[in-house]
């Protein structure tokens, strides 16, 4: 297994990315070891004074106020934990959990959060031994940090709750045997520096967004095969065009999809004497669309970027100055519209490919192309109700796409009160990825059928290692066949990059 070395501050989205897709193990670079063991120094001392420092020797939320005597430090963390398992639903993945822990070590490495070296080692261990927590889904609202989910996981810590080893569920407790781990006791603010934090809701975006990322390069493949299919024109990937207004995305997504139709027998057939004048925006402004689109991607990027370096517990022990100072940067609001950004990207790609989809199968618009791209139709029905799957899908995206942080609340007594919602807002981007995938793969069926039924004459080289790589998983449609099966293998092919690979051609950067 690969492990990273992390330099908390400087990680980049490429090593998230990384993290996320191969669910590597990742360990804290010793350069921030000083630090860590700085600020925990300055808490020790804190419990030695006589002033109220908030979670340190005080109680938490509205129960600031209550003073904890010193020989109680260890019970309020312990109870602190313990009181904050909460969450509720299905456990979330692995590969989301794995993240979330990286995410956690990389807070802690800047040296503001005042636990112990050895919680930072206890996580690192986990990641390398294959201890993950089990994380219930919800219970956050993205504000005094996810505190629900990040108790579950500082209870696998400690022994209690659940943890996967080995395939297996189990107790926390018994994981941590099983890998050779001893649990941890947490000491004074160390609870809370592990429960503080938006390292859930991070995790989650983040996810959100490579998800998104494959989807758009995805997008730019299907989207060039429709093209050639409808006989579309490629005058309007001209990139003078692109470059007049300016935008990277849209100059991106048109040099690719230039690529990617370069040398295309079918659009030479229909240069001259083509009686259409424009094709509909669908295919004439996907450049502006789906470049939009990477563009927004980007600005949310970078904000989640930024966000997986911070430290975000409360209260920061800040170093130079000596102090222990109570903020709020546990607060989730960037990751909260960086989430909803993504969102609307998601579901505008998906929008225009199924306003794609639908032109295919149009034997109005499609230019010459049978009805819903069925050799016998009547008989056969073709892929009328795939296209009608990908309008449901874009409509479910359309409404999961309305604003989360927008939607705030009081908690705690009102001490609390506005929060984020960034969990469930960048948890429902996974959702949206697959109902896009969906979207994405009923296009790339009825691009590669359209292209077929082209024959003899040829699509570009880039397109058609895509439409081989297609006939690999799914047959070309004759008669009407059980179609579900196909639609899944088409999404996969999404999601994996597959197609992406099989073009064989440059992709923009997520990183600019």
């Amino acid at each position: 297994m690969t492990t990273l070395t992390l330099t908390p501050g400087a990680v980049t989205l490429d090593d998230l990315a990384t993290i996320y897709w191969t669910e590597a193990s990742v360990r804290l670079d010793s350069i921030c070891h000083p630090d860590i063991e700085r600020a925990h120094e300055r808490i020790a001392k804190a419990v030695a004074g006589t002033d109220a420092v908030y979670g340190v020797n005080t109680g938490f939320g509205k129960l600031a106020s209550v003073k904890i005597e010193s020989k109680d430090t260890t019970a309020l963390q312990r109870n602190l934990i313990l009181s904050h398992c909460c969450g509720v639903g299905p456990a979330i993945s692995r590969r989301h959990a794995r993240l979330l822990m990286a995410l956690k070590l990389l807070s802690l490495g800047r040296g503001a959060s005042g636990v112990r070296l050895a919680v930072v080692t206890l996580i690192e261990d986990m990641l390398a031994k294959g201890v993950t927590p089990v994380i219930p889904a919800q219970g956050s609202v993205g504000a005094s940090g996810d505190l629900a989910p990040l108790a579950h996981m500082a209870a696998a810590m400690m022994g209690h709750g659940e943890a996967e080893f080995d395939g297996q569920v189990m107790s926390g407790e018994k994981a941590l045997a099983a890998a050779g781990l001893t649990p941890v006791v947490l000491g004074p603010k160390e609870g809370l520096a592990l429960i503080n934090g938006t390292q859930f809701s991070t995790a989650f975006a983040l996810a959100g967004l490579f998800g998104a990322w494959r989807a758009a390069h995805s997008a730019l493949v299907t989207s060039a095969m429709s093209t050639d299919a409808i006989m579309g024109s490629t005058a309007p990937l001209q990139p003078e065009i692109h470059t007049l207004r300016g935008h990277i995305g849209q100059i991106q997504a048109g040099a690719t999809m230039r690529a990617l139709l370069d040398g295309s027998e079918i659009r030479e057939s229909h240069v001259v004497d083509d009686a259409r004048v424009q094709d509909p925006y669908c295919i004439r402004c996907q450049p502006q669309v789906t470049g939009a689109a990477m563009d927004v991607l980007r600005m949310a990027a970078r904000t989640l970027e930024i966000e997986a370096n911070a430290a975000t517990d409360n209260p920061l022990v800040l170093i130079e100055a000596d102090v222990i100072v109570s903020g709020g940067n546990f607060h989730a609001e960037p990751v909260g519209f960086a989430a909803d950004m993504i969102a609307l990207a998601i579901a505008e790609i998906g929008a225009i490919a199924q306003r794609r989809v639908a032109l295919i199968v149009d034997p109005v618009l499609s230019f010459n192309l049978p009805p819903f791209l069925t050799p016998n139709p009547g008989l056969n029905s073709g892929y009328m109700i795939a296209e009608v799957t990908t309008a449901a899908l874009m409509s479910e995206n359309k409404h999961l796409a309305n604003p989360c942080v927008t939607d705030s609340t009081p908690t705690s007594a009102n001490q609390e009160d506005h929060v984020s919602m960034a969990a469930h807002g960048a948890r429902r981007l996974g959702a949206m990825n697959e109902n896009l995938a969906r979207i994405l793969g009923v296009e790339l069926l009825c691009a590669a059928q359209g292209i077929d039924f082209r024959a003899p004459l040829a699509t570009s080289a880039a397109l058609q290692k895509v439409v081989t790589r297609v006939r690999q998983e799914v047959e070309t449609m004759g008669e009407d066949r059980y179609l579900a099966p196909d639609l899944e293998r088409a999404a996969v092919m999404i999601t994996s990059g597959d197609i992406v690979t099989a073009a064989d051609i440059d992709m923009p950067e997520l990183s600019q």
